[in-house]
């Protein structure tokens, strides 16, 4: 590329295969009677940092825009919010409802946005140097290129992951006199760019350091974050949606080459373990462990190790973290699940089969009704309380539940409470407790309350005010140590069934909810006895930890969509507790309020008409119409 390139209006180019002139005005200004040109950012240090923090820009935000802008938790079964607050921009509330087209807009919008950064990001490789005077050294030089090699390959994979197949070009930077024709190409074959990201991933891997010691580069890439991409990356490439569907058989470009694999591939689960495995090992080597509280008598305590996991940052010895976005929105996110009478929205709640899916306080699932102790009726006559945790009295108001709570949420295990506020639960900023019932502060009957009677509580910070505005900091999780356990545990037990290891990390993340862990001996008060051997058994145990340990955290639709259970478990009704009620025998009723619509064209993004319209090479993704 030319060094005359006026940059006030460069070119930018996105999948929709046309040019348009954009400004770089967000982080580069104009200089006096001058237009600015590539010299001059790349020999100004800080033009060169704002030139990589915008290719960095279109990392997700894990709170307001995994809930709202991406809506990746919306479009799964963990978060339900008011189906009203559609009229302000929640744009993929009506896609759940069944109302969603190749011409509907997307708040995400990667098709655009992504290429863009790409291409931002291949601009900054080519023309960064070393500026020694100015604190820019030859090796940071050459980290900054690895970095934005990094945001190459991982914007490649979120294109992937949202459309499947996609076009891809992945070392071509269109030159300053190309046509349009030059841009008009086809989807290649979906494995086509897993591949290309993966090795490139390794790569990079090998260039960057484990961790900087340099606070200002918190969030940066580094050789663990490339690792932890690439392997859930792989996980999602073995999985039934991709790996040999027969849906897809016919799934062609206009090439005539299949964009998805006709038949199923099995070692692409020995890929997926191994690259979990070795993360997991780069990571403990680096000194990443699960984050854990200790209780005075060194015991874990359960619930502060959930709780603060999602609100300690690394420096405060959080050091679960992998990949984490140091700005966030998790502002709007507080006040949208904090009640309307407390200066919050009230509207952003949790889903009744979440609430189903925790454990009891034993580790037995809830369906379990011989051996578990659930029960769906009838009110506790006492408080209660735990003698392994300081929770209840730091945080709780002094007790795990209160006298006269619904038995549904009495005896349930520890994560339970730190990820969802029911009615009768204690609220900490206020030191009272919830009443979600009809005509309250707290359920005002609008579109600003708890619509099927629960409010979301994980990543909502106890010292956060919503009246005064005071949020507590914390970073944006993206990838974290747990989530590679389970990871870990699933291609596993897909790849080498009976393996110890399955057991080993799936009881690592049991150990640090206190609940009772798994053994293929005997049963007793300190372990559930499983056929490790079982592979169906050993897969349904790790889904439901999953399901538990990692919900509202942007990876559940993912895990619906890859399993291929997404058309069976967000089709139809959604229930909760009765937002009509207005007493006891009234609330506490099982009751439809929402029914959704998944159809099989949902599970890949659809490429929007305008597009397809432009280009005639593209090819629309599978049932879409």
């Amino acid at each position: 590329m030319k060094h005359n390139i006026i940059l006030s209006t460069f070119f930018i180019l996105h999948f929709s295969f046309s040019i348009f002139m954009t400004s770089c005005t967000d982080f580069l200004d104009k200089e006096t009677d001058t237009e600015l040109t590539l010299p001059m950012v790349f020999e100004d240090k800080t033009r060169v940092e704002g030139w990589l923090a915008n290719a960095y820009s279109a990392i997700p935000d894990p709170y307001w825009g995994y809930s709202c802008d991406l809506g990746w938790e919306i479009l799964g079964d963990d978060q339900s919010p008011s189906e009203r607050w559609r009229q302000w921009d929640w744009k993929v509330i009506p896609y759940i409802l069944g109302e969603w087209t190749p011409s509907s807009e997307w708040n995400g919008n990667y098709w655009a946005l992504l290429p863009q950064r790409i291409r931002e990001a291949h601009i900054f490789i080519q023309n960064i140097h070393a500026l020694p005077d100015q604190g820019i050294s030859t090796k940071e030089a050459e980290y900054m290129k690895a970095e934005c090699r990094f945001l190459i390959a991982y914007y490649y994979y979120l294109l992937a992951n949202t459309y499947g197949a996609i076009p891809f070009q992945p070392d071509y930077l269109a030159p300053t006199d190309f046509g349009i024709s030059d841009l008009m190409v086809g989807q290649s074959p979906y494995y086509e760019v897993i591949e290309w990201v993966d090795k490139e991933l390794q790569a990079v891997a090998k260039i960057l350091p484990a961790k900087y010691s340099e606070a200002r580069k918190y969030g940066r890439a580094t050789s663990i974050i490339c690792l932890a991409v690439r392997a859930r990356m792989l996980l999602f490439a073995a999985s039934p949606l991709v790996n040999g569907n027969p849906d897809y058989a016919d799934f062609k470009n206009k090439n005539g080459e299949n964009l998805f694999s006709t038949s199923e591939d099995r070692s692409r689960w020995i890929d997926a373990a191994q690259a979990c495995k070795e993360l997991i090992d780069a990571a403990h080597e680096a000194g990443h462990e699960l984050y854990v509280e200790e209780n005075a008598n060194g015991t874990i305590d359960p619930f502060m190790s959930y709780q603060n996991l999602f609100l300690k940052r690394f420096d405060e010895g959080n050091t679960e973290i992998l990949f984490a976005r140091p700005s966030c929105n998790y502002g709007e996110y507080e006040r949208h699940a904090t009640p309307n009478g407390s200066g919050g929205n009230g509207g952003l709640g949790v889903t009744q089969s979440l609430v189903d899916a925790f454990f009891m306080q034993n580790g037995l699932p809830i369906t379990d009704t011989d051996h578990s102790g659930y029960v769906e009726s009838g009110f506790s006559t006492a408080d209660e309380t735990r003698s392994n945790t300081v929770w209840d009295e730091e945080v709780n108001g002094g007790f795990i539940t209160k006298s006269s709570t619904y038995k549904m949420y009495y005896n349930r295990e520890p994560r339970f409470y730190i990820t969802v506020n029911f009615n009768n639960q204690y609220f900490p900023t206020e030191k009272r407790q919830f009443n979600f019932f009809n005509g309250t502060s707290d359920n005002p009957h609008t579109h600003d309350a708890p619509q099927n009677g629960y409010l979301l509580r994980k990543k909502v910070s106890p010292k956060s005010n919503i009246k005064e505005g005071n949020h507590q900091y914390r970073p944006g999780i993206l990838y974290r140590l747990g989530e590679a356990y389970l990871n870990y545990a699933e291609a596993l037990n897909e790849s080498d069934p009976g393996n110890a290891d399955i057991l080993l990390y799936l009881n690592k993340i049991r150990e640090r909810a206190g609940l009772r862990q798994y053994t293929t001996g005997a049963t007793d008060n300190d372990f559930i006895h499983v056929d490790l051997n079982n592979q169906e058994e050993m897969s349904k145990l790790i889904r439901a930890e999953r399901r538990v340990e990692l919900c509202t955290e942007g990876i559940r639709y993912d895990d619906l969509r890859r399993w291929r259970e997404a058309e069976t478990v967000l089709n139809g009704d959604f229930d909760g507790m009765n937002f009509n009620g207005k007493n006891n025998s009234e609330f506490y009723v099982r009751t439809i309020y929402q029914q959704r619509v998944y159809k099989k064209s949902y599970y890949w993004f659809p490429i929007h008409q305008s597009e397809i319209d432009k280009n005639d090479k593209l090819v629309q993704n599978p049932y879409w119409k």
